[in-house]
């Protein structure tokens, strides 16, 4: 059995508890773990950020232990109630984009893709490069690989777009974490920082018998986290063409050749349409290329006398000629969806967006957008009545708009858009918090959508988080920066309450910049530079989330923003505890009260001040703790208690109530008063009861097993 106190051990914990950092009750264990260190080490020691540095404090800490049992043994207490495994993965259901039914000419590249999933293990990731042009089917291989061989994957048959698709997977991290949730790992499981989280991928599907397809790769380096020499797990990776520095099987998809181009047109209609069809077919195998895709958008073709000429919105590509083909068939009114709906590449929109855009009522373009998708100049994406294009037909479409609707047209088409995404966006957020002075209240009457309860609205805003990105981004390329800081600053229940800080991270620089460029006296500068230092933090960029906060502190104070300033000060001392630099994190504390004490009855948020007062009580509590000044530090955070918790009359804030609670039994126990931590652990989870606070609940429950029966 490996000794606790041994270097490799101690690392081990220290890593463990790092990667817990994603929920509450990780961050609170993570604080903890720097005064424990510090207490043994005998000095400030600064959280440690890779894995060198947690062996350097492992050996450090190792040093001191061994000379004093008495260390050895705080350690061995503290480790024993700090819980540092996961969950288990479970087998999901497959998440694979549906096969055809209609599939032609692709035995060797199956045979191909078999040999490398059941090849003997040799320690080498199993790993095929699917490439092919746009329209020949290389996707389409992939998830009919997936659902042929479904039985050889028990463990279930994941999917992440890699190319921004629905899921709005664009970097590693971002489709990571898509990953990870489809084999049922929660949020507040998850690597806090992108770094570690591709290892702990590996980790998590290690045992596996699991298939994982990556669509729309851009290069290997994009790639290169999810590889795994897992024996049982096999990757599949979709590209336009071959990445000549990944170690892969390749398997390249050719277009057909005519005579399975036949096949798959006769089991599309049937043997008669195609025998009635010799005048046309010649001309029609041409225009296709062999593209499964246009052969099937084309079809219809076969029943004319002569295929109608083509326009130059064809660039004689069969994917973007097959679309101008099926665009000429359509009303005036569904072209128009069609061409503006293309103007960005929105991961999934709906009939509701479509209506904005182009002025129609929802049922009306909701009936427009299953025409596209019967035409296939649409797909389905995930989530219920959600749209998108394939590349090449928005191609094709953003220039038929460019060409018909000329650059006015297109612009106040994208100001609708925009206007509507965040209005959609600024009503979700006040709906979804509805107490936080962070959320601006919508400029305007928004969407009109009334939403059930907080849930819904955090809901509403999850189902649109990648339109919203791409609005950030198409707001800023159009000039139009007031708009993107208002969709980066309804962002916030997202970060708070769902995290997803590696999707939105993008976003909230762009609006950070803007924000700071145009009114860096502004309290949009403020709100957004502690919305991006908030996110920076989370994912472990404490150097980058440091300029932030501070930046934010800037902007607040220039503006005459007392609640935003003190609020900015307030985080960076919360940034100072989870690098372990306890003493910093209690001045800045100290600072933002004396901020907040200056305020007075003109001053916006004045209400709020005695619960920031009492926040900030804990927040000095918790650094006391970590400095090794517990009696002090009972009484700050008695003194917190009395205000989420008073005395007489129901609690002011149960959730604080039980965290103060928790922060005063940790204090206890570090002095292995278990008879007075006791009571208190027990009223935390008493009050956590219903707040859906499971982490925190389990570290409670792990706390009180440490403390005997009275």
């Amino acid at each position: 059995m490996l000794d606790p106190t041994s270097v490799a051990a101690i690392s081990a914990v220290l890593g463990a508890v790092a990667t817990g950092t994603a929920n509450e009750a990780g961050k609170w264990v993570w604080e903890s773990t720097g005064g424990v260190v510090r207490r043994i080490v005998g000095r400030e020691v600064p959280a440690p950020a890779v894995r060198d540095e947690r062996d350097e404090v492992a050996r450090m800490m190792h040093d001191r232990m061994r000379t004093d049992p008495q260390l050895a043994a705080q350690w061995r207490s503290f480790t024993s109630r700090v819980g540092t495994g996961t969950g288990p993965v479970r087998p999901v259901r497959s998440n694979l984009p549906a096969s055809v039914r209609f599939f032609t000419d692709r035995k060797e590249a199956l045979r191909g893709l078999h040999r490398e999933a059941t090849r003997r293990a040799d320690g080498r990731p199993r790993v095929a490069l699917v490439h092919g042009p746009e329209g020949m089917g290389s996707s389409a291989l992939a998830a009919h690989y997936g659902a042929r061989f479904a039985r050889q994957f028990p463990d279930g048959r994941i999917y992440a777009d890699l190319g921004g698709g629905p899921s709005g997977a664009r970097d590693p991290g971002t489709a990571l974490r898509v990953l990870l949730r489809r084999l049922g790992v929660p949020d507040e499981e998850m690597p806090p920082a992108t770094e570690q989280l591709g290892e702990f991928f590996q980790r998590r599907v290690a045992e596996l018998r699991l298939l994982v397809v990556l669509d729309h790769a851009q290069s290997a380096s994009q790639v290169r986290p999810f590889l795994t020499s897992a024996p049982d797990v096999f990757t599949i990776v979709v590209a336009r063409g071959p990445f000549p520095n990944l170690d892969a099987v390749r398997v390249r998809v050719d277009p057909l050749t005519d005579k399975d181009a036949v096949r798959l047109l006769t089991e599309i209609t049937d043997k008669s349409t195609v025998a009635a069809a010799r005048a046309v077919l010649p001309s029609l195998l041409a225009r296709c290329g062999g593209s499964p895709y246009a052969l099937r958008a084309e079809a219809h073709q076969l029943s004319g006398a002569t295929l109608p000429p083509r326009g130059a919105g064809s660039d004689g590509a069969p994917v973007r000629g097959a679309a101008e083909d099926n665009y000429r068939l359509l009303t005036p009114e569904a072209a128009r969806l069609y061409r503006l709906m293309a103007l960005r590449p929105w991961p999934a929109f709906d009939a509701a967006a479509a209506a904005r855009t182009t002025g129609l009522d929802e049922e009306r373009a909701a009936e427009l957008l299953a025409e596209l998708t019967d035409r296939m100049l649409l797909e389905q994406a995930t989530g219920h009545g959600r749209y998108h294009h394939r590349p090449a037909v928005r191609a094709h479409a953003e220039g038929a708009a460019i060409r018909e609707d000329g650059i006015a047209g297109c612009s106040a088409a994208l100001a609708r858009t925009l206007s509507g995404y965040a209005g959609l966006a600024e009503s979700a957020a006040h709906r979804a918090l509805p107490q936080s002075w962070r959320v601006p209240a919508p400029a305007g009457p928004g969407t009109g959508r009334q939403y059930e309860n907080e849930g819904a609205a955090l809901g509403a805003l999850l189902a649109e988080i990648g339109n919203l990105t791409e609005a950030v981004r198409c707001a800023e390329e159009s000039g139009d920066p007031d708009t993107a800081v208002r969709l980066c600053r309804a962002l916030w229940p997202l970060q708070l309450k769902a995290g997803h800080h590696e999707v939105l991270l993008p976003s909230l620089r762009t609006g950070a910049r803007l924000a700071g460029t145009r009114l860096p006296a502004g309290p949009d500068a403020g709100a957004v530079h502690a919305q991006l230092a908030h996110s920076l933090t989370e994912t472990g960029r404490w150097e980058e989330a440091e300029t932030a906060a501070r930046e934010a502190a800037s902007a607040e104070r220039a503006a005459g923003h007392k609640r935003g300033h003190a609020s900015a000060v307030e985080f960076l001392g919360l940034l100072r505890m989870r690098q372990w630099r306890h003493q910093e994190a209690y001045d800045c504390f100290e600072e933002a009260g004396g901020i907040l004490a200056t305020m007075g009855a003109g001053d916006e948020g004045t209400a709020d001040v005695p619960r920031a007062e009492a926040l900030l009580e804990r927040h000095r509590g918790r650094a006391l703790r970590g400095l090794g000044r517990r009696e002090e530090a009972r009484e700050r955070l008695a003194a917190a208690l009395s205000y989420f918790q008073p005395d007489v009359g129901p609690a002011v804030d149960p959730y604080n109530a039980a965290r103060t609670r928790t922060d005063l039994a940790e204090t206890w126990l570090d002095e292995d008063n278990t008879e007075a931590a006791l009571p208190l652990i027990e009223a935390a989870i008493t009050a956590l009861d219903g707040h859906r606070a499971e982490y925190h609940l389990a570290h409670l429950h792990r706390m009180r097993e440490r403390c005997p029966a009275r």
